[in-house]
């Protein structure tokens, strides 16, 4: 049984607008969410896609260069944070820093965020995975 569903996947930038209406453009998404420093790109209002997180002392990656590398993280929607906490942990993972944040067991970040109403239940409806 699946412990939560792929969201988000979210991209640290210093202007979450300007690099979202570049990603709408090349995908021919609109943009389905905009506050001050989260913008979305997705199919529509009730569907995960592409989010822009505002990080103002950004400093874009030098690929390859390791110094400097990709600074994107996963929102994984789960429906109670308490429950997949748990079990994320047993898989490996380890808690960071946040409400809700762990890294892989290869150090990658990423969050457990509450399931959207628009979503079905995690481990039920067509996009079950």
């Amino acid at each position: 049984m699946a412990i939560g569903r792929l969201h988000h996947t979210v991209i640290d930038c210093a202007d979450p607008a300007g690099l979202a209406a570049f990603w709408s453009g090349l995908l021919g998404l609109p943009v389905t969410f905009r506050s001050a420093g989260w913008v979305v790109v997705a199919r529509d209002a009730t569907t995960s896609g592409l989010a822009f997180q505002l990080a103002p002392d950004h400093v874009p990656p030098a690929w390859p260069d390791p110094a400097r590398p990709q600074q994107v993280h996963l929102d994984v929607m789960v429906d109670d944070q308490a429950a997949a906490a748990s079990a994320v942990l047993a898989l490996g993972a380890r808690p960071l820093p946040g409400d809700h944040v762990f890294a892989d067991p290869a150090g990658h970040p990423f969050c457990l965020v509450p399931r959207p109403g628009w979503a079905p239940p995690v481990g039920r409806g067509p996009d079950r995975s």
